[in-house]
């Protein structure tokens, strides 16, 4: 497998993948059926008004195909902007899934967020997950989502850069907000 940045001409591919990573019927924890299109929306939403970070969007090939990609955005807290990113969406080809593709992805990311001086990394995600590339509740580290989530789906992860720390209320980036 293969971990690289996302390039334009990945863009269409990179829709598809979200679009079918996201595809499901209704889940056993009663989240209703969807057909993925707001992931691949919110993606193309996020590169089209400028808050996709493509030093940290990546892509995972395998034998040449792309069959993962993680998207990394703008954030602000409190306003200021730039100490913080966003994570998400992550998204796996589901025939791909459970074999390490995401987890590859999160460390590329967590990676170059770091290299770039990065204070640490938000995602709204799953608390079984999440935890295992360091993540934790937000709030308890001062920072607060922009809806209620829930502490255990709105996680941090302090990246080297993090220092003193900071606090306030986050926002994501505005196509984040039209998601359906």
């Amino acid at each position: 497998m293969l971990v690289r940045r996302e390039t334009t001409a990945d863009h269409d591919v990179v829709h598809a993948l979200h679009r079918d990573a996201f595809a499901h019927g209704p889940t056993e924890d009663g989240r209703p059926a969807s057909d993925g299109a707001a992931e691949a929306r919110l993606v193309d939403e996020l590169r089209a008004d400028g808050h996709l970070l493509n030093a940290m969007t990546f892509v995972a090939e395998r034998d040449g195909v792309v069959v993962g990609h993680v998207a990394m955005s703008a954030a602000t807290v409190d306003g200021r902007a730039g100490e913080l990113v966003a994570l998400g969406p992550l998204g796996v080809l589901p025939e791909h899934q459970r074999t390490g593709v995401g987890s590859a992805l999160v460390h590329a990311a967590l990676g170059a967020a770091d290299a770039l001086d990065v204070r640490g990394v938000v995602l709204l995600g799953h608390p079984e997950y999440y935890p295992r590339f360091g993540f934790g509740p937000a709030v308890e580290h001062g920072i607060t989502p922009p809806h209620d989530w829930g502490p255990r789906f709105f996680l941090l992860r302090r990246l080297t850069a993090w220092g003193d720390g900071i606090r306030g209320a986050f926002r994501y980036a505005d196509p984040f907000e039209r998601v359906d």
